[in-house]
């Protein structure tokens, strides 16, 4: 397996998290935003148990593909990356509905680091050792 491979996918999942936090950090600042979050209403959307735990699971296919991605074997790997990162996709659009000039430049980015990572995968061969027999 390709060890080069995997960091570089797990490095990329690293990349869209922080990207994520930042674009959340960064979100604070936007004026009234910290009142609404302790309020407990953020744009008119009532934070519910459910939403939190929502919110966590969808996070959380970010954080487990950075540890899948070093430990997979290779079909399942090349598989998996290719689509949760488009269902990663999905979850960056889909809680950036309504976005502001940061939040579209923060989700380019991890766009950007998404689509890498399956285009990564996708061109991901095999490679066999110099002790194996090749294959022909």
């Amino acid at each position: 397996m390709n060890t080069r491979t995997q960091t570089l996918l797990s490095t990329l999942w690293i990349f869209a998290i922080l990207n994520i936090f930042a674009r959340d950090i960064h979100e604070l600042g936007r004026p009234g935003m910290l009142e609404q979050v302790m309020s407990g209403v953020v744009d008119g959307v009532v934070v519910t148990e459910g939403l939190m735990l929502l919110g966590g699971i969808m996070f959380e296919v970010f954080i487990v593909m950075v540890v899948l991605s070093q430990v997979l074997k290779y079909k399942i790997n090349r598989c998996v990356n290719m689509i949760m990162g488009l269902i990663a996709i999905g979850i960056v659009v889909m809680t950036n509905l309504s976005p502001d000039l940061d939040n579209i430049f923060f989700m380019i980015i991890e766009i950007i680091a998404l689509v890498a990572i399956i285009m990564i995968a996708w061109r991901w061969k095999v490679e066999t050792s110099a002790t194996e027999p090749s294959q022909s």
